[in-house]
């Protein structure tokens, strides 16, 4: 059997096994100036140095990376840390040759290169039974000496072909602009939804059914494969382990949902904010293999209005006033959302002035019986003197208030 070609990371930068994050990080700083190839030109040995120099920091500079490489004795992309895991507790030493005789099988080497083996084709399926009980994966399955392989020396390709199990379907989110109207009295919005529905060729199972057994494992839900001198038994790709005489459903191309378009109406409630997410559960995309749709989430956007200004459940407006209006006080009409409404201008009202009328607003979408304010914005409307006897009149009233307006102003300057 081919023992692996050991590379000692720490070694290689000359720190300890338990050495700090910041202790590695100094180490490579230091023996990187010393061996860059813009240092050394043209020096073969040093530019391998530095290679390995950087492998090595790649490794150990990374917490997961450094734990794989701890626990199974090299690193490769393609283990993952469940596998490492799992080949630890199986009596891996840290660091070593991975607790098996001669070293480790196939002088594996960091990125997966150099995987080869040498079993004189041993068949290890009884073998993985033995070797795996008593421990037990997520899954409830045997976590057995055939996983253990299947995950290391490929990342998990060319071992058992998982079976997908049922997968919820995803939310959706559409966005409509909604009149303004519409968002303050109520209604029904009607829209088209485009969401991935339950294939109704297979029932969202991904295939069909056909009498007989499984053509390519005769029934067994199981295959044998080989990688080199090795073999194993696999459950079967065609029938996912069942046996069955299945076949990929032609319509959905085995994903168990397909595309649709459907007409969906959406009740808009009277107060509705803009912002606001409505959430039309099940309406999503289907689940696939049974699984529960997603939902649906209608986000309004409620359009402007040319008068209304609205802020929550407040409706916003300016008022023009004549000068007369603002200096005598009046009671004028302005427009609300239910219509007209009497507002009292006080005497002496200045321009940019807020006037409040009470539950004159929006009704409240959460909360029965509570309506929102009008907030009236007062701007003052000058006039234009057209004839002598207007102006003159200006000037005698300003004559009989001589205040100058920019008096407090000039206070703050």
């Amino acid at each position: 059997m081919a023992t692996a070609t050991k590379k000692d990371y720490y070694e290689t930068l000359g720190v300890k096994k338990s050495a700090s994050a910041d202790e590695i990080r100094k180490a490579f700083r230091k023996l990187a100036r010393k061996y860059h190839p813009d240092v050394n030109p043209g020096d073969k040995s040093a530019e391998e140095k530095f290679k390995a120099l950087s492998e090595a920091n790649d490794v150990l500079s990374d917490p997961k990376k450094r734990k794989i490489y701890d626990q199974v004795g090299f690193y490769s992309d393609n283990i993952d840390p469940a596998t490492a895991e799992a080949y630890a507790r199986a009596g891996a030493g840290t660091g070593g040759t991975g607790g098996f005789p001669g070293g480790f099988p196939g002088g594996a080497q960091p990125g997966g290169e150099g995987v080869h083996f040498d079993f004189g084709g041993f068949d290890f399926s009884d073998l993985g039974d033995s070797f795996g009980r008593g421990q037990r994966t997520r899954g409830g399955g045997s976590s057995n000496f055939r996983d253990i392989f299947s995950g290391i020396f490929g990342g998990g390709r060319g071992g058992a072909v998982a079976e997908e199990g049922p997968e919820p379907g995803t939310d959706l989110e559409y966005q409509v602009n909604v009149p303004f109207w519409t968002a303050i009295r109520g209604g029904v919005m009607r829209l088209n939804i485009s969401r991935q529905d339950v294939c109704s060729n297979c029932h969202g199972q991904g295939f069909l059914e056909q009498p007989g057994k499984c053509p390519e494992c005769i029934g067994t839900g199981q295959v044998t494969q080989t990688g080199g001198r090795m073999k194993f038994n696999v459950q079967c790709p065609r029938c996912h382990g069942t046996g069955k005489n299945i076949t990929t459903c032609p319509t959905c191309q085995g994903e168990g949902t397909v595309p649709r378009t459907e007409p969906l109406e959406v009740r808009i409630k009277p107060g509705t904010r803009d912002g606001q997410r409505i959430r039309l559960a099940g309406k999503g995309n289907a689940g696939t293999h049974g699984a529960a749709a997603g939902d649906l989430y209608v986000i309004i956007r409620i359009e402007p209005h040319p008068v209304f200004r609205r802020e929550g459940d407040d409706i916003y407006l300016t008022v023009p006033v004549s000068a007369t209006e603002a200096a005598l006080g009046a009671k004028i009409e302005v427009p609300t959302i239910d219509g007209r409404a009497l507002l009292k201008i006080p005497p002496g009202t200045q321009p940019g002035q807020k006037l409040r009328l009470r539950e004159k607003g929006v009704p409240s979408a959460t909360k029965d019986g509570v309506r929102g304010d009008e907030i009236v914005e007062i701007t003052v409307a000058v006039p234009m003197p057209r004839d002598e006897r207007t102006k003159e009149l200006l000037r005698e009233l300003a004559k009989l208030n001589p205040e100058d307006p920019r008096t407090e102003l000039w206070k703050k300057v």
